[in-house]
C-alpha cells in the first residue's frame, strides 16, 4: 500500500508527495468493515488544511464507487484529470473525462463511475457549503516585493 509522503513544511505551507497518478491505485480507505474504496487517499490532514478536504482517487476501468452518499453541510467540488466515466447526481446521470469539473450540494445523491478502458482520475475538494462571502472574492493580496528565485 502507498504512503503519502511529506516533502516540505514551513510555518505558513505544507507540502506532500502522492507519487504519479498512475501509483493511485496502491492507496484503500477503510470507511467501515464492510466499506473499502480502493484507489483513494485524503491529503487534508498531512497537509493541515483548515478550511477544505481534499482526495485523490482512481477507478480502475469498470468500477464505481458503489454506493450513493450526500453530507450533512459539506458542497464538494470534483476535478476529473484523466479517463472517461459517468456521473451521477440525484438520478440524473452524465459524461464526465478529462476536464470535468461537478459541484455537488450537500443534499445531493451522488456516485461516480468509470465507463472507459484507462483509469478514471480525479480530485475531489470537500468544503463547507454556503461558506465564501462576497468579501472573499477579495480577500488576495498583491506584494510589492520582488520575486527571487
Amino acid at each position: 500500500m502507498a504512503t503519502v509522503t511529506k516533502s516540505s513544511e514551513g510555518l505558513n505551507y505544507s507540502t506532500v508527495d502522492l507519487g504519479s497518478m498512475e501509483m493511485l491505485n496502491q492507496y484503500k480507505i477503510v470507511l467501515a468493515p464492510s466499506v473499502e474504496i480502493p484507489g483513494k487517499v485524503f491529503i487534508g490532514s498531512y497537509l493541515k488544511t483548515t478550511g477544505s478536504e481534499i482526495s485523490f482517487q482512481s477507478f480502475a476501468p469498470n468500477t464505481e464507487t458503489g454506493f450513493l452518499h450526500t453530507h450533512k453541510s459539506h458542497e464538494e467540488l470534483y476535478i476529473f484529470i484523466a479517463g472517461n466515466g459517468e456521473f451521477q447526481v440525484d438520478g440524473n446521470v452524465f459524461p464526465v473525462s478529462e476536464g470535468s469539473v461537478v459541484r455537488v450540494a450537500p443534499d445531493g445523491k451522488r456516485s461516480v463511475r468509470n465507463t472507459g478502458t484507462v483509469p478514471l482520475i480525479m480530485i475531489c475538494i470537500q468544503y463547507k457549503a454556503n461558506s465564501f462571502t462576497k468579501t472573499d472574492e477579495t480577500d488576495g493580496e498583491i506584494l510589492e516585493e520582488k520575486v527571487n528565485w
